[in-house]
């Protein structure tokens, strides 16, 4: 289900400028623009049904232009490796868009893999790529009308006195306007821009599906280096999930809305789209940089990029453990117990604090094998004993898999509070064998998060002598210390290198990042911070 805050909205009035930058830009979210360019010349002089194909042959035929060709066609990948572009005169191109269209109206719209659809006067190596299993198309992508920054590849710079920049871009600085013309239908691979876009349709329809920027681990985008890095890698036409497993998931956050003749789609930077064209559908778009990169410093890079990898592998340890966490994690409001008289405490215990406890007795009882954690057992008679597997805890970085992060991530943190002061009470050196043997990456990640909503519930001489007496058990609690951080870095580490193994049923909308969890106080009752 696509979440409200990044839902597209249609707009049937068009906005003034203040109002697109303040209401619509800023929110980086898609919107449609009904009937946004039907005051334009071109919506009606390029129109193909009242001669607009010769209007445009024309105005602008003599005009060299770069066009793509693709075994692939109907789809267009944007990766070089999977199409090339030749370079043709514009009533070339018209010229080809006449002879489909009068092969359409006739019947004629099959072709078999030997027919040319090309004009018969391309080069022989252009023509070579018709060969092979389904027939090549010629597609005008991305044709610049204007360019602000490389005036020379202007190729239709005589196309622009028939185009009205929308009165809501009246203050952005455009980087460039764009002709996009397909003869037959065609399809974009799925892919997202760099600039803030707004795709005018002048004739025909397109459907665009779109997907916001936190969506991109279910479409798999290429390697930020490569040429296509802004491409899914993800095959429209032969989707294989046992290559693309997470792909599955796109459905749930995708949107799609239809263009017809004299709309307009705000597709927001970052944003996935593919665009389905009908035939001979003429369109134009515009793009400009963002107020976030244009305002964007250099020296800032290093600063902004840190923030945002830090940012994101919050957000996978987020989803890590909250896709597998089914308890209710609200907390209690009742008091902690701190003074730990010399009774017997197991019986103030609430029942899964208890049942908790001789699970994780039960736990270091089979891992370390320790003379005096008899005893330990014997205390809890009344209680079915448990044999798990043993596991190198060391390794385990999913919840799922570690039943020690598991029991602890499952009870309040008052409750957990509660034991772990019982075990500093009755069973010291089976909290320290916990802590020093079984305590994984994720059980780190885990145990310091609850320490942290523990803070947040308890006043400050509560806390540190809580912690006084927890670290009190270890003969070197800074030691203690170090085994949770490394464990918490390793974890996240792992979390930034390997999203994709959690990303399969969680939403990525409005998970909270949190903050560095913090270990408490030490024994001296001073804060300890992460540096």
């Amino acid at each position: 289900m696509v979440e409200e805050s990044v839902r597209i909205i249609k707009i049937d009035i068009i906005p003034s400028a203040e109002e697109f930058t303040s209401q619509i830009e800023s929110k980086n979210v898609p919107a449609v623009f009904i009937g946004c360019v039907n005051d334009w010349k071109a919506f009606s002089n390029w129109n193909p049904s009242t001669g607009g194909l010769d209007y445009l042959e024309e105005l602008a035929g003599s005009s060299i232009v770069e066009v793509m060709l693709s075994k692939s066609a109907p789809v267009f990948y944007g990766d070089i490796r999977n199409h090339e572009r030749a370079q043709l005169p514009f009533a070339t191109f018209i010229g080809y868009c006449k002879d489909f269209s009068l092969k359409r109206k006739v019947g004629h719209t099959s072709f078999s893999s030997e027919e040319k659809l090309l004009p018969e006067n391309f080069e022989a190596e252009q023509d070579s790529l018709l060969v092979g299993d389904a027939p090549s198309q010629i597609y005008l992508a991305q044709v610049p009308i204007m360019n602000i920054e490389k005036e020379e590849r202007v190729q239709l710079g005589g196309l622009i006195e028939d185009i009205d920049t929308p009165l809501f871009l009246e203050t952005k600085t455009l980087a460039s306007i764009n002709l996009w013309m397909s003869s037959a239908q065609t399809r974009s691979s799925t892919h997202y821009d760099p600039h803030h876009n707004l795709l005018c349709v002048v004739s025909g329809s397109k459907q665009v599906n779109l997907w916001p920027p936190s969506s991109s681990p279910f479409l798999y985008p290429m390697h930020v280096y490569g040429e296509a890095s802004n491409h899914s890698a993800v095959p429209i036409d032969k989707l294989d999930l046992s290559v693309h497993a997470r792909a599955e998931y796109s459905k749930k956050y995708s949107q799609r809305v239809i263009l017809h003749a004299g709309d307009a789609l705000f597709i927001p930077e970052g944003w996935f789209h593919q665009v389905d064209s009908e035939s001979l559908t003429v369109a134009v778009n515009f793009w400009w940089q963002s107020e976030m990169m244009s305002g964007m410093l250099e020296h800032m890079d290093s600063y902004y990029l840190r923030r945002i990898l830090k940012r994101l592998t919050d957000k996978e340890m987020n989803q890590m453990l909250h896709k597998t966490s089914c308890v209710s994690n609200k907390p209690s409001h009742e008091p902690s117990v701190i003074n730990l008289p010399g009774g017997n405490v197991l019986c103030d215990l609430e029942p899964c604090a208890l049942r908790s406890l001789h699970e994780l007795v039960s736990l270091v009882h089979d891992h370390v094998n320790a003379a005096d954690l008899s005893k330990t057992v014997d205390c809890c008679t009344d209680m079915e004993k448990i044999n798990p597997k043993k596991i190198m805890f060391s390794e385990l970085y999913n919840l799922e898999d570690d039943p020690v992060a598991t029991i602890v991530w499952s009870l309040e943190p008052l409750h957990l509070q509660k034991m772990f002061l019982a075990m500093v009470h009755h069973f010291p050196r089976t909290l320290e064998a916990l802590v020093l043997h079984l305590v994984s990456p994720v059980g780190a990640e885990v145990l310091t998060r609850k320490f942290e909503e523990m803070d947040q519930l308890t006043n400050e001489e509560d806390r540190n002598n809580f912690y006084r007496a927890f670290y009190g058990v270890f003969g070197d609690q800074f030691a203690v210390m170090d085994i949770l951080l490394n464990g918490k870095e390793s974890f996240s580490y792992q979390e930034l290198q390997y999203p994709e193994q959690r990303c399969s049923n969680v939403s990525p909308h409005n998970i909270v990042a949190t903050t560095t969890p913090g270990i408490g106080p030490d024994v001296t009752g001073s804060e300890f911070e992460l540096v």
